[in-house]
């Protein structure tokens, strides 16, 4: 099952994403993704959250068109895009698609990373993506089809990774070790198609670049 996840975060052109909303088995909106789920024209089967950040129309909209709501206090442990994870978890996701899940909250960015990994671990496929940037959490092979001359970082997340062979880059690696409180891995180059990112063992983020910030 394919599912997308709608955050408030940054998202860009919208056009990138009209071409691309298609083909979701199941989409959840995190509180005020509504609002950016009602710009693109999709109508999402859940918004979840604590609603301080959707708009009063939005939220109307929504209510309007039957979406099935999931509230939450504003005073919890979890973040709302959290709780989205835990929900396309329950509800069987295999592939996870994130849209705004990063921008200028550095903390909420990390957050959210490290919180996908968690899901990664469990089998489940998890991507970041917007306009510019996708970032893929990888824990065995990514095959990438990058453009040439665009940049790739590869970082480890938690507790480090090994056995990191990168093919295809500039700078490529052969079943080397990453500690993730020392990473090595930013700013490669795309030289060849297709590009090989494998691990044997942690996770990695692999920060796939359309164009530099």
């Amino acid at each position: 099952m394919k599912v997308l996840i709608m955050t408030n975060g940054e998202y860009g052109n919208l056009e990138w994403y009209q071409e691309r909303k298609e083909g979701f088995d199941q989409i959840i909106c995190v509180d005020g993704g509504a609002g950016w789920a009602r710009k693109l024209g999709i109508l999402p089967n859940w918004i979840v959250g604590d609603m301080d950040s959707v708009g009063g129309d939005d939220l109307k909209f929504m209510e309007q068109q039957g979406v099935q709501f999931s509230r939450y206090p504003s005073q919890k442990d979890t973040t709302d895009t959290q709780i989205s994870l835990q929900l396309a978890d329950e509800l069987g996701a295999d592939e996870i698609t994130i849209w705004g899940g990063t921008g200028s909250r550095l903390d909420h960015t990390l957050s959210n990373l490290y919180s996908a990994a968690n899901f990664v671990k469990k089998g489940r496929t998890v991507q970041f993506d917007s306009p510019i940037l996708s970032i893929y959490l990888v824990k065995d092979v990514l095959k990438l089809s990058g453009e040439i001359g665009k940049t790739v970082s590869v970082l480890a997340i938690g507790d480090g990774a090994s056995g990191v062979t990168l093919e295809g880059f500039q700078y490529p690696l052969h079943n080397v070790e990453i500690d993730s409180m020392w990473q090595y891995g930013i700013s490669n180059v795309i030289v060849s198609s297709p590009q090989l990112v494998s691990v044997a063992s942690g996770i990695l983020a692999v920060f796939y670049y359309r164009e530099l910030p």
